[in-house]
């Protein structure tokens, strides 16, 4: 694979976009990242560029000589998206379509940072979603994406725009701030280092599709590559997981992991799991195992 091309990643300081940087840096890469500022521990040899998405100006200073543009830039996340749904629709995808806009004259790549826990809404019982399933998001976090979703096909159809949208699992692993517990395997580690409880609502039967971080970069990589027609992938390992088998893994490796259920939420969809098939069908990478990367992760924190 010939691992050159420019590239510019959108949100470069969250935690899949330092990951992104380290990743296509080491690999020989240009990379440049646009954020609201400049991290305060910059990757050597990366360009950061500091800025505010919404201001038409940086337009041209985001996709100027890039490749590959990876939109991983957002102002709501799902726990916040129904109280602050106006900023993510006239914010968000309204400079989203400016962004396509210009890619139309630059003619580069973009991958697109949309949701595989929002975008497809309640689980089909009996099998992992796939990306020709029906689309019914239950907040607007899910409909922000998907709208933007919507526009994004229509601008490759018409404009012959090359822009790809990856519905990314649950990541975890390096990188990711433990102490806000932010995540279930986060909220683990946390609980752990620090001798608390997890809290779990319900019975601890939610189940989830959880990718480690790097084999969600190598995907990525994959898509830096494609030149095919399809644009819309599953970002996941396809395996789901439930909060409870995440517990016993934890105590298999050693760790007294104290829990407290608490009342069950109607917001938590009982199961989401997502299909990787045509992910793993164009990029050829393969998933670790759950407790591979957990293991992983735990080494990179000295805990085992």
């Amino acid at each position: 694979m010939n691992k050159s091309g420019n590239i510019m990643i959108l949100g470069g300081n969250g935690f899949i976009g330092q990951n992104l940087t380290q990743y296509f840096h080491a690999n020989g890469y240009t990379v440049s990242v646009f954020d609201l500022k400049a991290p305060d521990n910059p990757v050597e040899g990366v360009n950061y560029l500091e800025g505010d998405f919404f201001e038409d100006a940086n337009l041209d200073r985001i996709t100027e000589g890039q490749d590959t543009i990876i939109h991983a830039l957002t102002t709501i996340n799902p726990s916040n998206s129904n109280a602050s749904y106006m900023r993510g629709y006239s914010k968000d995808f309204v400079q989203t379509m400016k962004l396509f806009d210009r890619l139309t004259e630059t003619k580069g790549k973009l991958l697109f940072f949309s949701s595989a826990g929002t975008i497809y809404g309640r689980y089909e019982e009996g099998r992992p979603f796939v990306e020709n399933d029906r689309l019914r998001p239950i907040n607007h976090y899910g409909s922000i994406k998907l709208c933007i979703e919507t526009a994004m096909r229509a601008f490759n159809v018409q404009q012959h725009t090359h822009l790809m949208a990856c519905r990314i699992a649950n990541p975890y692993g390096p990188g990711q701030d433990y102490r806000k517990g932010v995540g279930f395997i986060d909220a683990v580690v946390k609980a752990v280092m620090n001798d608390t409880t997890v809290e779990i609502w319900g019975d601890g039967s939610i189940i989830r599709d959880y990718i480690y971080i790097e084999d969600l970069c190598r995907m990525l990589e994959g898509l830096v590559h494609y030149d095919g027609d399809l644009q819309t992938f599953n970002i996941s390992t396809g395996v789901g997981t439930s909060q409870n088998e995440i517990i016993e893994l934890f105590r298999r490796l050693g760790f007294n992991v104290k829990v407290k259920y608490l009342d069950a939420r109607t917001v938590d969809a009982k199961c989401n799991i997502v299909s990787n098939e045509k992910i793993v069908g164009v990029t050829g990478v393969q998933c670790r195992s759950l407790e591979e990367g957990i293991k992983a992760y735990l080494r990179y924190l000295n805990m085992i």
